[in-house]
């Protein structure tokens, strides 16, 4: 069972500042940065599908994993953490620590789940979900160092922090996708258009603390979509479907920015004129960025997210999350839950206005959109996907 502990500690990674001793031209902080070296991993990841130990699973939870261990090692300068990494006994050591501080919030997701935790930290052999990992996070810390770069070109460490970078991403050129990338204009196109999300800050008309910007959002809906599908006990194809239209649902909102759902209802049939002009846009502009044969997974995470469907006889059928619970929760399937990843999506909306009211706050929008959220989650309409999301929201209440 996921925790309000979880939730919130989840939510605290926006608080956490990056590059906060060098001239930042933008805010950039840990939760945007995160969720930015997920979708790199994703596209890394494409390239290497069929290579010998491939596996998204580990990918999706060795990202969360260091995500969690980021949150409770972030006063520690990268360079010292780098240093600690090289040291085993050391970096066992901090991991031990880590996982203790965790294990009362992670502790309810279950005793697998925790094993899981500090088995991958006790590892130290790099496998290829590893590398993909590593190689993510170092070019979407190099994508931030190259905003901070044009500002002050010639400040203190700049340079050596820049040749550190380019030493690191060259121990991945083994991989594929690093490989495209430097050779290719396209595929980096393709991971600035998403890393412009992080410009884009939710509910931008109200105040609200801690901000989150549309990126960071995504995460937070990728990471709880995936632990609900834990909880639920659903095929490994189900979980990583699950997750990657978390990460990915609001992609085409690059082309349209954040409409917000009132904007959207307010005028008949205008949320379907704007899913429309976002479906030509994407096809216009993004699509041409990747490979042909990954566009009817990215079709699936951006222009229905939010339906529920499986595969069957080669043709997307869409299905009930309570139908595929009973009948297809098979990876033979492809099921993925659209249902729930609105669910999560609402969730995450409210958990914004949440915590916002909770950190002092108390705008009218914020407070009328807890209650519309919360209404929406009662009575028959509690469950999704046999997670009851009454009992969720009852223990978030302001």
């Amino acid at each position: 069972m996921i925790s309000k502990a979880l939730i919130e500690s989840i939510f605290e990674v926006a608080n956490m500042q990056r590059w906060n001793d060098q001239i930042r031209p933008v805010e950039l902080v840990e939760l945007d940065k995160q969720s930015h070296k997920m979708l790199i991993a994703w596209l890394l990841g494409k390239f290497e599908e069929s290579r010998e130990g491939f596996c998204w699973t580990e990918i999706i939870e060795g990202g969360f994993f260091e995500f969690l261990q980021r949150h409770i090692v972030t006063d520690l300068k990268p360079p010292i953490f780098n240093r600690i990494k090289k040291d085993r006994e050391h970096y066992d050591r901090l991991n031990e620590w880590v996982y203790r501080k965790l294990e009362p919030t992670i502790k309810p997701l279950g005793t697998r789940f925790c094993q899981r935790f500090q088995s991958y930290f006790a590892t130290h052999e790099e496998n290829v979900n590893r590398r993909i990992l590593n190689a993510a996070h170092f070019y979407a810390t190099r994508w931030e160092f190259n905003i901070i770069e044009r500002t002050n070109p010639n400040g203190y460490e700049i340079g050596e922090i820049r040749e550190s970078l380019e030493r690191e991403l060259e121990k991945y050129y083994d991989l594929e996708g690093i490989a495209q990338l430097s050779l290719y204009p396209k595929f980096r196109n393709f991971i600035d258009l998403c890393g412009q999300l992080r410009f884009q800050i939710r509910w931008s008309h109200i105040p609200r603390t801690p901000r989150t910007s549309v990126l960071g959002h995504m995460l937070t809906v990728a990471i709880l979509s995936y632990l609900f599908s834990l909880e639920i006990g659903a095929c490994e194809k189900r979980r990583v479907n699950n997750y990657f239209t978390g990460l990915f649902h609001d992609l085409p909102e690059v082309l349209t920015r954040d409409i917000i759902s009132p904007v959207k209802k307010s005028v008949k049939g205008l949320n379907r004129l704007i899913k429309q002009y976002e479906a030509e846009q994407m096809e216009r502009i993004v699509y041409q960025l990747i490979p042909g044969d990954w566009h009817q997974d990215l079709r699936s995470y951006t222009e229905n997210e939010f339906k529920s469907t499986i595969t069957q006889k080669g043709k997307t059928v869409e299905k009930s999350s309570a139908e595929i619970n009973r009948r297809y929760n098979q990876d033979r399937y492809d099921p993925k839950d659209g249902e729930l990843i609105r669910a999560v999506d609402n969730l995450t909306a409210y958990v914004e206005a949440y915590l916002s009211i909770k950190n002092g706050i108390k705008a009218t929008q914020l407070e009328e959109a807890i209650t519309r959220i919360r209404e929406q989650y009662t009575g028959p309409n509690a469950s999704v996907a046999d997670i009851d999301f009454s009992s969720i929201y009852a223990d978030l209440k302001p």
